[in-house]
């Protein structure tokens, strides 16, 4: 059975190993698109908008390692640059 739709943020929290203050601080930037339910305004998560934003932090660090080459590429690309 699949899990709920929506995560709280503490949840999201647990998933991404952060504190709930750091997922706020997302949601809040727009990074992890969220809304707020119910009188009190709490916020939830779609378990997919989470699955989405962990798949871009994949291809946002994938581009950055592509960019910044690490080990023996890494010390060809300075030693040709010097």
């Amino acid at each position: 059975m699949p899990g709920p739709r929506f995560l709280q943020l503490a949840d999201v929290a647990e998933v991404l190993n952060i504190s709930a203050n750091q997922v706020y601080a997302l949601v809040r930037r727009g990074d992890i698109p969220a809304v707020k339910i119910g009188g009190r305004g709490q916020w939830r998560v779609e378990a997919t908008e989470l699955e989405k934003y962990i798949e871009r932090l994949y291809s946002e660090t994938k581009e950055f390692i592509d960019a910044h080459p690490f080990g023996e590429d890494a010390e060809a690309t300075e030693e040709a640059q010097h």
